[in-house]
């Protein structure tokens, strides 16, 4: 009998299963409504110009090696990277007050983030403080910070079925009654999995009650530029709660902004009180990545780092990922145009109302599976 006999089999990831469901399926119309990632017109990945231009000059710079980064990561790759987030003028940066950990993807500054707040947030290793992620949420949100050690992961209001969109009142609510020092993860734009942001307004009540309360903002930016087209306006809710003065963390992805999906390219973006807390903040997270990944992989960082620091292919760079935003944009339309056309019962403006990649379609939980076994 093997030792490991006892160990039980884990269900698969379902977005991934139904990825690997649409592999195996033969329909030559075939598509796929599951994953994040974008595709063309035709259904195929699109890597964007800039960066193919960008990896050949990566290629063809003799002064480059596979000599291992710091343990934060490549440190010209981190600045920029927060300076997307928060602004070329931002006064955090320019007090000294920012800083940055390269991570595995969004995933892994979402880890790493969250197991520096176990171990140092609200008392040492607390493993009872409340952590809030919005209902509904990205799946991998509860695993992470459960895997990170928290034992208390509560759900706040986000998603109103009734009226296609968001409950502010009820997560306004959920804000009042939270216990002081909770942990609120927000999506800075295009949430996932609804489509629903906050407006402006929303946003200014969130941050009014957040910051009465003493409640943590821990920020998951996926999508900056991908929901609207404009980095900025993608960015409003990160960089207002900073001019709020907020102590905050910024979980930020460039999979999908860059079409990165496998190098998995991620920033944790650290605004603190002041340098000195900073500095102690990032030499615990350094102990953290040590014996998590140890040191980070260069090339992905590498593709945003030049692209984000050279002004022409920044430039360059930003109208890739408004082709991408304006493309979802007209989808959106169209959909709803054609619902509408067929007289498909009900009303569809919540469609164009959402932005990003992913919409509450206001479907139930059956319809689906008819769709499925016709190969979408």
């Amino acid at each position: 009998m093997s030792i490991f006999s006892e160990v039980p089999q884990a269900p698969p990831v379902a977005v991934f299963k139904l990825t690997a469901d649409f592999r195996e399926d033969s329909h030559p119309q075939k598509v796929n409504l599951g994953v994040g990632a974008y595709r063309t017109d035709e259904c195929q990945p699109w890597v964007l110009p800039v960066v193919k231009k960008v990896e050949r000059l990566i290629v063809e710079d003799s002064s480059l090696n596979h000599e291992y980064l710091p343990i934060l990561g490549l440190p010209e790759f981190r600045s920029a990277s927060s300076k997307v987030a928060l602004g070329d003028d931002s006064p955090a940066i320019k007090e000294n007050r920012v800083g940055a950990v390269q991570a595995l993807g969004g995933t892994g500054a979402l880890r790493i983030g969250g197991e520096f707040l176990r171990r140092w947030y609200n008392g040492t290793n607390n493993t009872a403080t409340p952590i809030y992620v919005s209902a509904p949420t990205w799946e991998n949100h509860n695993a992470v910070f459960a895997d990170a050690g928290f034992k208390d992961i509560r759900p706040y209001h986000y998603w109103d079925g009734a009226k296609k969109g968001l409950d502010i009142s009820g997560l306004l609510d959920d804000l009042e009654k939270a216990p002081e020092a909770s942990v609120f993860v927000l999506h800075a734009c295009a949430h996932n999995p609804t489509g629903t942001d906050p407006t402006q307004d929303e946003w200014k009540q969130i941050a009014e009650v957040m910051k009465r309360r003493n409640l943590f903002v821990f920020f998951d930016s996926a999508y900056q530029g991908f929901a609207s087209g404009s980095l900025d306006k993608d960015a409003w809710a990160i960089r207002y709660f900073v001019s709020e003065g907020f102590e905050l963390f910024v979980a930020q992805s460039f999979s999908k902004n860059f079409g990165l999906y496998n190098e998995r390219v991620g920033n944790l973006t650290v605004v603190a009180k002041d340098n000195e807390n900073l500095t102690r903040i990032l030499s615990q997270m350094e102990k953290i990545v040590r014996t998590t990944w140890s040191n980070p992989p260069s090339q992905g960082a590498r593709i945003v780092s030049k692209t984000l620091n050279c002004p022409e292919l920044f430039a360059e760079w930003k109208g890739n990922v408004k082709t991408m935003a304006d493309r979802v944009l007209l989808m959106r339309d169209q959909l709803k145009a054609k619902l509408q056309a067929l007289g498909t019962p009900g009303t569809w403006d919540h469609i164009t109302q959402q932005i990003g990649m992913f919409s509450f379609t206001g479907l139930n939980r059956k319809t689906p599976t008819k769709p499925r076994h016709q190969s979408v």
